[in-house]
């Protein structure tokens, strides 16, 4: 008996491209369904449950003028520029952000021989405390609760008469600075 063999019949083509598009959806589908509650980028540094925040005037225990005001001012800017969060007023506010500066001082650095100040130093160090609307605290920077936490975040900057610096220049420095490390604060993981 003589074995006949007949040609196989090909295969169509069009079921492939169906194929690869039928895995590709069904890995595309099993990828986002996997990360539907995972957050990406930035938004992955803070909070999920508050999108507003209210920035009320700092209070100061500084004699000198409007210190609070600048620092609330550039926590406002700091929030707006760096955050999901929006600045918004005290009624539809999620969240305050109150703070208190404690302490400013300026102490003498380096002097010339004939006793006059060349290099000096300015420290403002100011008290926050980041709370929702039930008074609970926002700020997860610490481990162990307490009823009465606040954060003391300082800053320093040089002032050098001579180059033509003031004590306000170098206070708008040390203020600019100090409300980028207090909106570091409102970070869910700090670094």
């Amino acid at each position: 008996m003589i074995a006949v063999s007949r040609p196989l019949a090909p295969r169509p083509r069009e079921t492939r491209p169906r194929r690869i598009l039928a895995c590709w959806t069904s890995l595309l589908l099993l990828v986002l369904s996997g990360c539907a509650s995972w957050r990406m980028g930035q938004q992955a540094l803070y909070r999920p449950d508050v999108r507003t925040v209210h920035v009320p005037i700092f209070e100061s225990d500084s004699f000198r003028r409007n210190l609070g005001e600048r620092l609330a001012e550039a926590v406002a800017v700091q929030i707006e520029m760096r955050t999901p969060y929006r600045v918004a007023d005290a009624a539809s506010a999620d969240s305050v952000l109150r703070g208190r500066i404690v302490s400013e001082t300026k102490r003498v650095i380096a002097e010339d021989q004939y006793d006059i100040p060349r290099v000096l130093d300015t420290d403002l160090v100011a008290r926050i405390d980041w709370v929702g609307p039930q008074g609970e605290l926002l700020a997860n920077n610490i481990t162990v609760p307490l009823a009465d936490y606040q954060l003391l975040v300082g800053q320093g900057e040089a002032l050098i008469p001579e180059g033509g610096q003031s004590i306000s220049s170098a206070h708008q420095k040390a203020i600019e600075q100090l409300a980028a490390q207090i909106v570091n604060q409102m970070e869910i993981a700090p670094w």
